[in-house]
């Protein structure tokens, strides 16, 4: 493997996704040096196979959460660890092996060309996505946009994507939500409203099925109850924010800038 970066890491939360993890962590290893895991409370015992493999690679380092927390807890816990480090941004990317590893040296090479903005994968789904979470995501996407006054995000819900690690952690710190299953959506927005500007990829997205050890913790009536919500309490900061927002965008101030 390449040199390990001193200011780019991949960051992967992961909560009972048994072997597939292995995958996962691999495919990542094989293109970036340094990859951190987040075990949120897994008990599935892939916590204690995972560190003897960290033993053996230095490119590889694994916190283990003694609860589940949620998705957005574990990238939180992660995230301050890296910049306890010195690191500056991070790409997260899911360990069920949706999001292409492949392409983790392509985003990383534009967030250290841009260094100011989060760069987000856009999804293309093939044949495996399930239709209705394809609509649903619709839905999310077009209010995003609104909440954000069009600020160009391309997708709220995909989790591959290079985030600047400290004005991250100062929207989560600054709030006590986006701790679940709603942090990706409410970190480009909220980033958004910081003036972190937003750089869309696409990526290829693959639902892979119980027999290609696929795993989901997706859950349609409690997860989208929380989108909701999440919306919800957007929308009614969002009324607050317009004035604001509308100045930088006839100015062309971040996140609207070129």
């Amino acid at each position: 493997m390449h040199e390990p970066s001193r200011t780019h890491l991949v960051l992967i939360p992961s909560y009972n996704t048994g072997e597939r993890l292995f995958s996962t962590v691999a495919a990542a290893r094989a293109q970036w040096s340094p990859v951190w895991v987040v075990i949120d409370g897994s008990t599935d015992g892939t916590g204690e196979r995972l560190q003897a493999l960290a033993a053996t690679d230095p490119g590889l380092r694994v916190f283990v959460l003694p609860t589940n927390q949620g998705k957005g807890a574990a990238v939180l816990h992660g995230l301050r660890q890296a910049r306890a480090q010195g690191f500056t941004h991070a790409l997260t990317m899911d360990s069920d092996g949706q999001h292409p590893a492949d392409l983790i040296p392509s985003f990383m090479a534009r967030s250290q060309a841009r260094p100011e903005a989060m760069v987000l994968g856009k999804p293309v789904f093939d044949a495996s996505a399930p239709l209705l979470r394809v609509r649903g995501r619709r839905i999310s996407n077009s209010w995003t946009e609104l909440e954000t006054l069009f600020a160009g995000i391309g997708d709220s819900l995909y989790g591959f994507r290079v985030y600047p690690i400290a004005p991250l952690i100062a929207v989560m710190q600054g709030q006590p939500w986006m701790r679940r299953f709603d942090f990706d959506t409410e970190a480009v927005v909220r980033l958004a409203w910081r003036g972190v500007k937003p750089i869309n990829i696409d990526a290829p997205v693959k639902y892979l099925s119980a027999e290609e050890g696929g795993v989901s913790h997706f859950n349609y009536v409690r997860d989208n109850v929380l989108l909701t919500w999440m919306h919800t309490r957007l929308m009614l900061e969002f009324g607050l924010r317009l004035p604001l927002l509308i100045s930088r965008r006839l100015r062309k101030a971040p996140p609207f800038q070129p």
